[in-house]
């Protein structure tokens, strides 16, 4: 590195690898990301991962009721007609588990094995949200009394599944699948003395 260094168009001495008193030019991104604000992106990259989250939930959504309609109504009365409480629990499981590598891999973006902290928190988030899809479809069998398909349907699939995509979202983006990459402006710092000890 020369004893000089050109900072948006103009020259400054350098002492220890920096200039104090001068920043970077910055299209603001970076900034934002390490204010805690909208993701290195913005705006677009935020809408991308609602949009591939929104997917991977709709193919979710379909392993989900699939696999219930399947267990409790095929054939009129499916082997676990009497325990529709079981059936969403493993149609639940089955699709976290579709949803689990769906999200990982394209929505968050993340190549690889996951972490034993990763794998916890995400059983306990959806072990939050299948106790919110199991008590729309509890109220709506036990206490409003309704247990034809479409009720079920209605209440432990549609609506269930609503409210626990909407706490899914927002737990695994900022528990589960958070990134840890650092900012552009603190990567592209030159290293000074104290870097290097």
């Amino acid at each position: 590195m020369s004893s000089s260094e050109t900072v948006t168009g103009s020259t400054a001495p350098v002492e220890g690898g920096s200039a104090p008193g001068i920043e970077p030019a910055d299209d603001g991104l970076s900034a934002t990301h390490a204010a805690g604000g909208l993701p290195a992106g913005g705006l677009s990259a935020t809408l991308k991962r609602s949009a591939a989250f929104l997917v991977v939930g709709a193919i979710g959504f379909v392993v989900d009721a699939g696999t219930y309609n399947l267990l409790v109504f095929a054939g009129g009365t499916g082997v676990l007609y009497h325990s529709p409480l079981l059936a969403k629990i493993i149609a639940i499981v089955t699709a976290t588990v579709v949803t689990y590598f769906g999200n990982k891999w394209w929505t968050y973006g993340q190549r690889g094995s996951g972490s034993a902290r990763q794998y916890v928190l995400y059983a306990l988030f959806n072990l939050i949200a299948i106790g919110l899809q199991l008590g729309c479809l509890g109220f709506s069998r036990y206490a409003l009394g309704l247990s034809s398909p479409l009720s079920d349907n209605i209440s432990g699939t549609l609506i269930g599944q609503i409210i626990a995509v909407m706490f899914r979202f927002w737990a695994y983006g900022a528990f589960v699948f958070v990134t840890t990459a650092t900012p552009q402006s603190d990567a592209a710092a030159p290293a000074g003395p104290a870097a290097n000890p």
